[in-house]
């Protein structure tokens, strides 16, 4: 690893805020073979043009995390095969199917907030996401399956909760730590003790695919119920936090926020009858995506690209962080300003939370509807004020762009 690398390793943030008003719109971070990081929207859109003839090497940090089996590092027909099974229950009409048991996870956890009690917005965000995603990969939560989640909680924080010893796990000892072994076999009962219920959750699916993903080994079950349960948790939790947070600093954007959902009662409404709140969202999602880069993209064949030809194995990384930044597509970038997202659409190559092409997030519709759901009943039953707002700042946990752990909400009444 070069110094260019080494500082995108070690102060991420500050590096990219430092080419943020770079005219290239791309950084070499190493020359043999070249690695680049780009937002410059032509090669954004060629990447995700172009996906099907390109390798997703993933990432060598979280591959010990997911394991070797992930449907995140998975090409070809493989690959295909999971978006074909997983995606059309996490869209569309398909995906209402799952509003009432998001809706009750989220109000027990609104209920259970009291006037006078502080929490730690990111920790309740985080709380609440997995265990929406954990119902819908592993079913009904009880006693020993919450408690399950909680140690799927603690492996987790473990990894990512402080920023030196994810670094230190990194560079010393070669990635991120896997969970033990009763974690995975406890992941692994739940699934299969719980394959035949309605709606059916992806687990079950899972169990009853044919075709390449036809009677999955423990092991590689256990990569796939770990992958889903972390991208359907963590990034979903750090934008709901962020959400959360601007509308509690904005008494008067929160006030029309309000004044919009008082014009339906749904658990789940449609983005169409709340475009303040699904604009709030947006905005949240633009100045803290969930992940800072889209997933690494490898050349098999040399390409033109950024005025130079760029050899097989090239490694060109889009940091989605530095496209929702660029002050000649979102004025004034770096303001908080949701108007920017009423009546308007920006393309794939500016504004790009969910990454793009085929690899772009499968469950954004879920985590979109989850959005809507959080911030709608938090709301609707609750008032609170934010403690510390200067804690309002990016973090990293992992690649996931995270509140800082100290940043806390306080309740000060209930409005049910």
């Amino acid at each position: 690893m070069n110094r260019t690398e080494l500082r995108m390793a070690l102060r991420t943030l500050p590096f990219l805020d430092a080419h943020r008003t770079d005219p290239r719109r791309h950084v070499e971070l190493a020359s043999d073979p070249p690695k680049l990081l780009v937002w410059h929207p032509e090669v954004i859109e060629w990447l995700f043009r172009s996906d099907a003839e390109l390798d997703h090497p993933g990432s060598r940090s979280l591959r010990p995390l997911f394991g070797t089996h992930s449907l995140l590092w998975v090409d070809g027909p493989r690959h295909t095969a999971y978006r074909k099974l997983l995606g059309p229950p996490l869209r569309g009409r398909r995906l209402s199917a799952y509003e009432g048991l998001i809706a009750d996870t989220v109000h027990a956890e609104v209920e259970a907030l009291r006037p006078g009690q502080t929490v730690a917005l990111a920790d309740w965000t985080r709380r609440l996401a997995l265990r929406i995603i954990g119902r819908l990969v592993l079913g009904e939560l009880d006693r020993h399956t919450e408690s399950i989640l909680d140690d799927f909680t603690s492996w987790i924080d473990d990894a990512l909760g402080s920023r030196h010893r994810t670094l230190a796990y990194r560079f010393l000892r070669g990635g991120l730590p896997r969970s033990d072994a009763e974690l995975d076999a406890a992941l692994v009962s739940w699934a299969r003790t719980t394959r035949r219920s309605d709606p059916p959750t992806l687990a079950s699916l899972l169990l009853h695919a044919e075709g390449p993903l036809a009677e999955l080994t423990d092991d590689d079950l256990r990569d796939q119920i770990v992958s889903l349960l972390f991208a359907g948790h963590e990034t979903t939790a750090s934008a709901a936090a962020w959400t959360l947070y601007w509308l509690a600093r904005d008494e008067s954007l929160r006030r029309d926020v309000l004044d919009e959902l008082d014009a339906t009662s749904e658990d789940a409404p449609p983005a169409s009858a709340v475009p303040l709140l699904s604009a709030v969202i947006s905005e949240a999602l633009r100045l803290a995506p969930p992940v800072t880069v889209a997933e690494n993209r490898r050349l098999r064949c040399e390409a033109r690209l950024l005025g130079r030809t760029l050899p097989a194995g090239t490694t060109l990384t889009t940091s989605i962080y530095l496209a929702h930044r660029q002050d000649d597509v979102f004025a004034d970038a770096l303001r908080f300003d949701p108007h920017r997202f009423l009546g308007r659409k920006y393309g794939p190559a500016h504004y790009l939370p969910f990454g793009g092409g085929s690899r772009r997030c499968l469950g954004s519709q879920l985590a979109l509807l989850e959005l809507r759901m959080i911030t709608a009943a938090v709301l609707r039953r609750r008032e609170w004020r934010c403690v510390n707002p200067r804690a309002g700042t990016l973090q990293l946990r992992g690649h996931a762009m995270a509140p800082s752990a100290r940043l806390r909400m306080r309740v000060t009444a209930c409005r049910d």
